[in-house]
């Protein structure tokens, strides 16, 4: 389990690879909200996304790296593991389900990692990057049962909450729920009145459900965002989750969209759809939250061409 010791282990290991990342408040984004939002760039990373701190802790800390990585992901863990593995000259490959993100595909490869679609969901990919990493020796590393990749995301909130210690509140998209997870740890430690929220699609409810039932379960996965898009929920963040979250709101994908066009005009924000749902949460309950400081992660900004037609269309 992960420990707030090893969140300060992670800022020294990432300090030498990763500048903090900028957070902003916007007058006109504030009007509209009614509330003081502070918004974390995560979507400025070299990888577009907070996942590569979560990667680079990962390759840091692992005795056995030159053995290589296999991981599996619909992108923005890819990236972060590819990354880092080309940080350490360690062999890398990863596995995609079917009609994946063609700009993250294309990220994954310029940073030197093999990429295979396989799979026509995240639980058939997984199977596949198993056998994968079975057969060629390699480590296989998961999007969220990883302790160090937790320690490595909740870097991102331990800046959040230094900066600003007296946040009523901070939202985080859920996918694999690693950032929420790491939300949570790092509340405890610094800032125990401020209540972490995750927000995930409704159309892709599995992480909602496991927190809800105290059980993990699968769901049907039928969300146009990418980045939200797990049918099942993972152990590992589900056991942080269960005991620091202060609620869990599922919001359209209709919702999401609203929220890009809203960080797009108001906040000089790009945003993917993953890193709109914190935004999105907001909204869904911007009465309770009237007059009061909260903060808003953008956690990438990895939009698609498709994604984008649908951004401008909407």
């Amino acid at each position: 389990m992960t420990e707030f010791r090893d969140v300060l282990e992670a800022r020294r290991l990432i300090a030498g690879h990763l500048p903090e990342t900028p957070m902003w408040s916007y007058p006109v984004l504030d009007s509209t909200v009614g509330a003081r939002v502070h918004v974390k760039h995560e979507n400025v990373q070299p990888t577009g996304a907070f996942k590569v701190r979560g990667g680079i802790n990962l390759l840091a800390r692992m005795p056995d790296r030159s053995r290589g990585v296999v991981a599996y992901s619909t992108g923005n863990h890819a990236q972060s593991v590819a990354y880092a593995a080309r940080l350490y000259g360690v062999a890398c490959s990863i596995v995609m389900p079917e009609n994946p993100n063609p700009a993250k595909v294309a990220a994954v490869q310029a940073l030197g990692a093999t990429v295979t679609v396989a799979g026509a969901t995240m639980v058939e990919a997984a199977d596949h990057a198993r056998a994968l990493a079975d057969d060629q020796g390699r480590r296989l590393i998961s999007p969220a049962d990883e302790p160090d990749i937790i320690a490595g995301v909740a870097t991102l909130y331990l800046e959040v909450l230094s900066a600003r210690p007296r946040l009523d509140a901070v939202f985080v998209p859920v996918g694999s729920g690693t950032g929420a997870a790491a939300a949570c740890l790092v509340a405890a430690a610094l800032a125990p009145r401020c209540r972490v929220i995750a927000v995930q699609s409704a159309s892709a409810p599995a992480a909602h459900d496991s927190w809800a039932s105290k059980e993990l379960v699968t769901r049907p996965c039928e969300t146009v965002v990418d980045g939200l898009a797990t049918g099942s929920a993972f152990a590992t963040p589900q056991a942080v989750m269960r005991d620091g979250l202060a609620d869990f709101l599922l919001v359209g994908d209709d919702d999401i969209r609203r929220a890009q066009r809203m960080l797009l005009t108001e906040a000089h924000t790009l945003a993917e759809g993953a890193g709109a749902a914190a935004l999105a949460g907001l909204l869904f309950v911007r009465e309770e939250f009237a007059g009061r400081e909260v903060a808003v992660v953008c956690t990438g900004g990895n939009a698609g061409p498709a994604e984008l037609d649908r951004l401008l269309a909407s």
